[in-house]
């Protein structure tokens, strides 16, 4: 079963990664500087920074569905980000050994279903998850620390 991986638009964040750190405190998001990668996934490229890039962190609502299970967390968008990744093929982000969570949620925004995976284990668990007629899209998370990292819908 073929799946479209989407990032987050990178026009909603324009606005938000020109800000000052200044500004960006007042929002409650910072300025960061990867020292590392993997280790800075970028939610727009889908794909980790390079140590010494920059990035904003900001909080994100990444399910807006009037549910109990509306959510929101940190996620981090590059400077340089200029284009969102909507792909069937795996992204980058997705490939560098992480353990992943995927939460299926029907087109109510109501959660079905979940379950933990290492990432090379990921299309596995998105098939399970999209085979109930019922679920309307996946996101993904970074099972370690809970971060939202990508919608993934079927084609």
């Amino acid at each position: 079963m073929p799946f479209r991986y989407m990032g987050l638009p990178h026009a909603a964040f324009d606005h938000i990664v020109r800000m000052s750190d200044t500004e960006l405190a007042q929002i409650g998001a910072q300025r960061v500087v990867a020292d590392e990668k993997p280790g800075f996934p970028c939610r727009v490229s889908l794909a980790d920074a390079e140590p010494g890039e920059r990035l904003v962190l900001f909080s994100y609502t990444h399910q807006n569905a009037a549910t109990p299970y509306k959510a929101s967390g940190p996620v981090f968008v590059r400077e340089t980000a200029r284009e969102t990744y909507h792909s069937d093929r795996v992204p980058p982000v997705f490939q560098a050994g992480r353990l992943l969570s995927a939460r299926a949620y029907d087109a109510a925004g109501a959660m079905i279903d979940a379950d933990v995976v290492p990432s090379d284990q990921l299309e596995l668990l998105l098939e399970r998850l999209f085979a109930p007629g019922e679920t309307d899209y996946i996101h993904v998370h970074y099972a370690k620390r809970g971060c939202f990292a990508a919608r993934v819908e079927r084609i």
